[in-house]
């Protein structure tokens, strides 16, 4: 739900300020959060190289998925965002198409996705490129996110808040001209925090507590929710009242959802028949 409450409160911050300094808002209130929640260059210091590099590519990932994100809300309704960011990752949740049930969901999903977005190709060709890139990315945060939340050298979220601290850093020459009115409006900088807790801190904690628990497959699965969330939300949030093809294609999203089902390693099955 926060994955799409925070940008629905972005949409109307757009008035105040522009979409990239929203986005740099968004990230470096996270990334002070997280700097006095967790202080984690105390634990940068003992990783090693390959680590670093694994955090810094998710930090660059975060830095543009949310910059093309933002750009893509300027111009897109929230709903057809969410679901264009869904498509590339239907493809991770393929891996774990070895059922007919999973086989079925996947279908559901897909056909409900490919509803949702709608043909605004034509009306919209920019918000739709920065809403493709926008998916690709997401798909990469779905796989550095989970290789970092079962890495052993970065417990809990302490590496998500290295990639955060990073990411503001990646994300100044983007941002930070377009963040300036915020400087001189308390509003809007209070707003621009309130983005960054909802939109960064708390789904993005949540998504590393999900990522340690479960397969990456059916963590991808599961996010196929986010388009019919991001639909409820623009409609409460923004009025962005849906079509009824819109509600057709949230419903085969859920649908998709409800049948998956996650596939148990073998060496779970063989715990359970012994």
């Amino acid at each position: 739900m926060f994955h799409y409450l925070g940008p629905a409160f972005a949409v109307l911050l757009f008035a105040r300020v522009d979409a990239l300094g929203v986005m740099w808002l968004r990230i470096a209130s996270a990334a002070l959060v997280f700097a006095v929640w967790r202080r984690p260059w105390r634990l940068w210091r003992r990783l090693d190289r390959p680590t670093r590099g694994l955090l810094a590519g998710w930090a660059a990932v975060l830095a543009v998925m949310n910059s093309s994100f933002y750009l893509a809300l300027e111009r897109l309704p929230l709903g057809t965002v969410a679901a264009i960011e869904f498509l590339p990752v239907i493809v991770l949740a393929a891996f774990a198409a070895r059922i007919w049930r999973n086989t079925v969901a996947l279908v559901c999903a897909v056909t409900g996705v490919y509803v949702l977005a709608d043909v605004r190709l034509v009306a919209e060709p920019v918000g739709i490129a920065f809403a493709v890139a926008n998916a690709v990315l997401f798909a990469l945060y779905i796989v550095f996110g989970h290789r970092v939340a079962r890495s052993e050298q970065v417990p809990g979220i302490d590496g998500l808040a290295i990639a955060m601290l990073l990411a503001a850093a990646f994300a100044v020459p983007l941002g930070i001209t377009g963040a300036a009115p915020a400087f001189t409006d308390p509003v809007a900088l209070a707003a621009g925090i309130g983005v960054g807790v909802s939109s960064s801190v708390i789904p993005y904690v949540t998504d590393q507590l999900a990522m340690s628990r479960l397969p990456r497959a059916t963590y991808a699965l599961m996010v196929s929710l986010q388009p019919a969330i991001a639909t409820v939300i623009g409609v409460v949030v923004l009025t962005q009242i849906p079509t009824a093809k819109e509600i057709v294609g949230v419903v085969l999203v859920v649908a998709g959802v409800a049948v998956h089902q996650t596939v148990p390693h073998r060496t779970d099955a063989a715990a359970q028949t012994g």
